[in-house]
C-alpha cells in the first residue's frame, strides 16, 4: 500500500476509527509487517484496549495484534502477562491504571500481544517522548472508540482515518459522516502571527480586533453563552475558541451577516454535527485552527459487526469522489 511511504515521513502516528469495529487493528498489523519488512524500529502503544481475540460488544471474533523482534511496546501489567511474544521489560510506569502499572518492553520473538495504555493525551506525549528516546523511528497510538483526541497534532505527527461500515450500513450516511470529519481534519490553519499569539491562550473565548488585538470575551465556556448574551462580535468578526466548540455556538453566529471566522485549537475540539457546520459555512462564514493535523490515509472495512457487507470497489470510488483522496479497503490491506 501506498500510504507506508508517507507515514515514514513522520516520527508519530495515531490510528483513529470513527467507530468501532472499521479495522483499526488490520491496519495496524499491516504497517508493523511492512515496517518490520523495511526495517524501521517501532513503539507501540494504545489509548484503549487493542488485540482482544473477541469483541466486548458484539462477541464476534476479532484480529489480535502481532509484534515482531526489536519492537517496543506499552500495556498494562495485566495485559503483558498475558503476552504470547518474547519481550524483556524496559520500564515500569509508576502511574497505575485499573489493569495495573503500564510497562514499556521490547520484543525478542515475535508473537501476539494484548495493548492498553494511557487514558490521558499528556500520558501519551510522555511516551512518545521516551519512545524517541529509545531510538525509535515511529511512535504508533492506537485509537478507541470515541477517542479522537488521541490524533490531536499535539499528540502525533500524522493520523490514518479508519471508517466503515460498522459507522451506517447506509452508504449515503457513511459518506457524509466520514466527509464530515474529513473536512474538520483538513481545516486551515490560521495565520502565523495569529498562532504564535493564540497558542498561549488555555481557556475562554477570545475577540481578534480589526487592528489585530485581543480581547477576552469573559466567557469561559461555549456553554456561557446564549442568544441574549451580549454581543460577542463587538470587536471584531474572528474569535478563537480556547475550548470545545460546539452547536451551540455555531447556532448563534449562523444567522448573523457573513464573514465570521471561527478558530479552534486543533480539529478534535470541534464537536460541531454534521447539519450545524454546513448551515454555519453555507452562510459564508469559516472554520479554522491552530495546528492542522496531517492525515496521511483513510481506509474502509466493508463488513459491519453484525456481518452485513458492503460492495468494497464502490464504496471506495464513492468516498475517493467525495472525499478527493484516495480510500483503501482495509481488509484487502494483507491479501
Amino acid at each position: 500500500m501506498p500510504f507506508v511511504a508517507d507515514i515514514l515521513k513522520h516520527k508519530s502516528l495515531s490510528i483513529v476509527g470513527l467507530e468501532k469495529n472499521t479495522g483499526k487493528t488490520v491496519c495496524l498489523n499491516y504497517i508493523l509487517r511492512r515496517l518490520n519488512q523495511l526495517g524501521t524500529s517501532v513503539g507501540v502503544t494504545s489509548i484503549g484496549v487493542d488485540g482482544e481475540q473477541v469483541d466486548s460488544v458484539f462477541a464476534t471474533a476479532k484480529p489480535e495484534v502481532t509484534l515482531y523482534g526489536g519492537t517496543y511496546f506499552i500495556t498494562s501489567e495485566k495485559h503483558y502477562l498475558m503476552r504470547q511474544a518474547v519481550s524483556e521489560i524496559v520500564a515500569v510506569d509508576s502511574r497505575r491504571t485499573a489493569l495495573g502499572p503500564l510497562v514499556t518492553a521490547r520484543v525478542r520473538i515475535a508473537g501476539k500481544v494484548l495493548l492498553s495504555g494511557a487514558a490521558t493525551t499528556g500520558i501519551l506525549r510522555s511516551q512518545i517522548q521516551a519512545f524517541d528516546s529509545m531510538g525509535v523511528g515511529l511512535s504508533i497510538v492506537d485509537g478507541a472508540l470515541s477517542r479522537l483526541s488521541l490524533a490531536s497534532p499535539t499528540v502525533s505527527e500524522s493520523m490514518i482515518l479508519a471508517t466503515g461500515a460498522a459507522v451506517s450500513a447506509n452508504v449515503k450516511q457513511l459518506i457524509s459522516k466520514t466527509r464530515h470529519l474529513y473536512r474538520l481534519i483538513n481545516l486551515e490553519e490560521t495565520e502565523e502571527t495569529l498562532k504564535e499569539t493564540l497558542n498561549t491562550i488555555e481557556s475562554g473565548i477570545w475577540a481578534i480586533g480589526n487592528d489585530g488585538c485581543l480581547h477576552d470575551l469573559e466567557l469561559p465556556s461555549v456553554f456561557l453563552i446564549d442568544s441574549q448574551s451580549a454581543d460577542i462580535l463587538r470587536f471584531g468578526k474572528t474569535l478563537f475558541v480556547a475550548g470545545a466548540l460546539s452547536d451551540r455556538l455555531l447556532k448563534i453566529l449562523t444567522p448573523r451577516k457573513p464573514g465570521i471566522t471561527l478558530i479552534a485549537r486543533d480539529f478534535t475540539k470541534i464537536f460541531a454535527s454534521p447539519e450545524a457546520y454546513a448551515e454555519f459555512t453555507r452562510r459564508g462564514h469559516r472554520m479554522a485552527v491552530l495546528q492542522r493535523s496531517k492525515l496521511i490515509a483513510v481506509t474502509l472495512n466493508p463488513t459491519s459487526p453484525q456481518g452485513f457487507l458492503l460492495d468494497s470497489k464502490s464504496v471506495c470510488d464513492a468516498l475517493s469522489d467525495a472525499l478527493q483522496t484516495p480510500v483503501y479497503d482495509v481488509m484487502k490491506i494483507e491479501q
